[in-house]
């Protein structure tokens, strides 16, 4: 096996960031600097280390995303038998997957599902500020009054946000959708936050966390993540 793509295996970083990293000579293969890009290793026999720390591949791991219908818990299991969103990935993977985060049950949009707890550890944790993207449905429109303070933070009920983006969307009807992007994860955090201003939203979806968009994945359907997507959760 490639020297780059075990490291990648192992959860260091992108093949690319990987090759970086060994041009660096920070990698040694059984105590000795390996500096050339392009060596073979085998995970069985060699010992590998990155900044004199022993790595190993992890897994067989499997990342996917999901389109969570609205109506739809985010749990493993739900003691009232009610759908979770595990319902909707095969169960013969024979691995125990897991949603990474929540999103409640009235909101539907991209969820990642995986048993990768390096990965979901790192995008559930505030210090990488992991940019969380929503489509938020409301009747009405807000002022630009209201979208500024919306942008620069306000208070949910003893919590106040962090400054977040708001973008004008669209109307149809009486009905106006904003996009919001927001870094925390506060329970119910979007709707509190259009309460504070007066307004109850009537949809949401999430279509993006970071640079990883929902796209045209249809509601109920899941994907596996290509190997861009993985590269970029790699290196946050």
């Amino acid at each position: 096996m490639r020297l780059n793509k075990f490291m990648a295996s192992s959860g260091v970083a992108s093949r690319r960031h990987c090759d970086e990293i060994i041009a660096a000579g920070r990698v040694k293969i059984n105590a000795r600097v390996c500096k050339k890009l392009g060596t073979q290793v085998n995970p069985d026999l060699d010992i590998v280390t990155v900044d004199n720390r022993p790595i190993r591949i992890r897994g067989p791991f499997v990342y996917y995303m999901l389109n969570k219908p609205t109506g739809v818990v985010t749990t493993v299991m739900d003691p009232e038998g009610r759908e979770t969103v595990m319902d909707y990935i095969p169960s013969n993977t024979g691995k125990r997957l897991y949603p990474v985060g929540r999103l409640d049950y009235n909101t539907s949009g991209l969820l990642l599902i995986t048993n990768d707890g390096d990965i979901s550890q790192k995008l559930m944790h505030p210090s990488f500020e992991f940019g969380k993207t929503y489509l938020a449905t409301i009747e009405g429109k807000l002022s630009d009054a209201e979208i500024e303070k919306l942008a620069n933070g306000v208070n949910i009920g003893g919590f106040v946000t962090s400054p977040a983006t708001v973008k004008y969307v669209g109307t149809k009807g009486n009905d106006s959708t904003y996009s919001l992007t927001i870094h925390e994860g506060k329970n119910r955090q979007v709707r509190k936050m259009f309460l504070s201003v007066g307004y109850k939203v009537k949809e949401l979806q999430r279509v993006a966390l970071g640079k990883l968009q929902l796209g045209d994945l249809p509601v109920g359907e899941y994907r596996p993540l290509t190997e861009q997507e993985l590269d970029y959760l790699r290196n946050l």
